[in-house]
């Protein structure tokens, strides 16, 4: 899976960070590390909401699962 998400997005998100501080390059490394720190994020959220709807006695992930996950 980690190979399916591209790095083009992240490495803008890290160049538009970088420009605030004036870091102008960003190392493929970077964005690979930032990849593979997001998805493993997004799994754990994604679990702790599987949970909630569970908890609720539902079938559906829903908006308000994914909220609470992320608290």
């Amino acid at each position: 899976m980690v190979k399916d998400f591209p790095l083009l997005p992240l490495e803008k998100i890290l160049k538009d960070a970088g420009k605030e501080v004036g870091a102008d390059r960003v190392a493929l490394s970077a964005a690979k590390e930032m990849r593979t720190t997001l998805l493993e994020m997004a799994d754990k959220i994604a679990v702790d909401a599987v949970a909630a709807s569970h908890h609720a006695k539902r079938v559906t992930v829903k908006r308000e699962d994914i909220a609470m996950a992320v608290r």
